[in-house]
């Protein structure tokens, strides 16, 4: 896939109105629109308390911002029945939690976009924070781990069929910042489990599938699952990415893209940087990447520019010039290198 350093976005932003998020996301991502988690309009737009709303006995405590279970008292047949039965609008997502969802799908109705971009929360991320009535992790129940990872595959699909409608190419990510926990005591999960579970969420969903992790973690463990798109903060970490040259050359090679969180979200380094700077910066991850022998011209075709996570955390002013930043720095990068439009 030629994505050619196209725009796309991460998870959230700050904005209580979804029409004008998606005007701001559709004017600065003109090629891969995404959907935003608008959390300032409430508990239930956080990324974990919307993917946990297809849980069976969860209960979101807005008040506390706690999602929890009492798995002594939840009953799975209904849930099973449309796992079993490929009943994926069993699992269509609720507009009051989803509202910058119901806001893509409503603004690109009737069109066919070149690609789209949705995002599911991790099974990693998403067990870590479903809290049974002893205050562990949900995750570490074996029976409902599964269930967990089962409801985030089914709600992948339904996404997925939802965003077929409107491109031809739909992306769905696994949004999994815990993976950056991964060997330490906050999160006992054996690599094995990571690839196992990694593959089992985006098991038959028909998209680009891909993975965002937000922190340091274990690149080559990632590129061994069935991912598509590995998406991670550049602007703290490029230099990790450079440490496995063969991995990534190897995952790039059977079609594999990159999406370099390039935009800082952070207020104090958003006034710092400029689309000039920026550049300067993508260009020595390019050199940096060269000098390990990969092959820049490959690099480049294959990877999007995004955010470093989220924007969620900005107030609006600061949001929006993070967006500005994006489209002027994707215009720096495709004129640099002499980029068309993806492909």
């Amino acid at each position: 896939m030629a994505w050619n350093c196209a725009a796309t976005g991460i998870g959230s932003l700050p904005h209580k109105d979804p029409q004008r998020a998606m005007d701001l996301i559709a004017s600065s991502m003109r090629e891969v629109p995404y959907w935003p988690q608008l959390p300032a309009l409430g508990f239930g737009e956080n990324m974990y308390a919307q993917f946990s709303t297809a849980l069976p006995g969860v209960r979101l405590d807005a008040r506390r911002n706690r999602i929890t279970v009492d798995l002594q008292a939840y009953d799975p047949e209904d849930f099973y029945t449309a796992v079993v039965t490929d009943d994926v609008e069993r699992f269509a997502p609720p507009v009051e939690n989803f509202r910058g969802l119901y806001a893509l799908l409503g603004r690109f109705k009737g069109k066919r976009l070149g690609a789209v971009k949705g995002q599911v929360t991790g099974p990693l991320s998403a067990g870590l924070q479903v809290l049974d009535q002893n205050g562990k992790a949900a995750i570490y129940d074996e029976a409902y781990g599964e269930i967990i990872r089962r409801a985030l595959n089914m709600q992948a699909k339904w996404q997925a069929r939802k965003l077929r409608e409107i491109s031809t190419r739909p992306i769905i990510f696994l949004d999994e910042p815990s993976l950056s926990l991964i060997g330490t005591p906050f999160a006992s999960v054996s690599q094995r489990q990571v690839v196992e579970w990694t593959d089992e969420v985006l098991d038959g969903v028909d998209a680009i599938k891909g993975l965002h992790c937000c922190g340091n973690t274990d690149w080559p463990l990632l590129l061994s699952t069935s991912i598509d798109l590995l998406s991670f903060d550049a602007y703290n970490y490029a230099h990790t990415i450079a440490l496995f040259p063969k991995e990534v050359s190897h995952f790039l090679e059977r079609g594999g893209s990159i999406a370099w969180g390039l935009i800082p979200n952070m207020e104090d380094q958003l006034a710092k940087e400029t689309v000039g700077t920026l550049l300067r910066r993508f260009e020595g991850y390019m050199d940096m990447l060269s000098r390990k022998g990969m092959d820049p011209a490959l690099v480049l075709e294959r990877s999007l520019i995004t955010p470093q996570c989220g924007l969620g955390g900005l107030d609006e002013a600061n949001a929006e010039r993070a967006l500005e930043l994006l489209t002027g720095t994707v215009e720096a990068i495709r004129e640099r290198y002499r980029l068309g439009d993806m492909e």
